[in-house]
């Protein structure tokens, strides 16, 4: 069993950023695929990005990108959302979430393959 935790969510004026992290428990961090996703209130939970196990691919939905980063330290095992140029639209829970079979599936944007999920951390982005 995978406990994730994530942290740094908060208030934050449009236009500005925000770091999240999510640190796994477990001594097989570097195999997962990681993911973030997001749930807006009355909204379904979406994809936002994903980090292959070494860090070397990366993929993010369209509205984030060029804004959100997505990296990884494995030896820490956490992995980070940089959320930069932040919009109110951006207010939502976040989410990180571990896929312990990521050599099964290409479809890193299904939120029904990740084995594992963390309790979330708000952002909320003020106008």
């Amino acid at each position: 069993q995978v406990q994730l935790v994530e942290s740094g969510g908060g208030l934050v004026q449009a236009g500005g950023s925000l770091r999240l992290s999510c640190t796994a428990s477990g001594r097989t961090f570097s195999m997962y695929r990681m993911g973030w996703f997001r749930q807006a209130p009355g909204k379904e939970r979406e994809f936002v990005a994903a980090i292959s196990g070494s860090g070397g691919r990366t993929y993010y939905v369209d509205f984030v990108k060029g804004r959100f980063t997505i990296s990884r330290d494995n030896a820490k095992n956490t992995v980070y959302l940089q959320m930069n140029s932040l919009k109110p639209e951006d207010t939502a829970v976040y989410y990180c979430a571990a896929d312990r079979n990521p050599n099964s599936s290409d479809r890193y944007y299904y939120r029904g393959l990740y084995n594992y999920w963390g309790q979330g951390t708000q952002v909320t982005v003020s106008s």
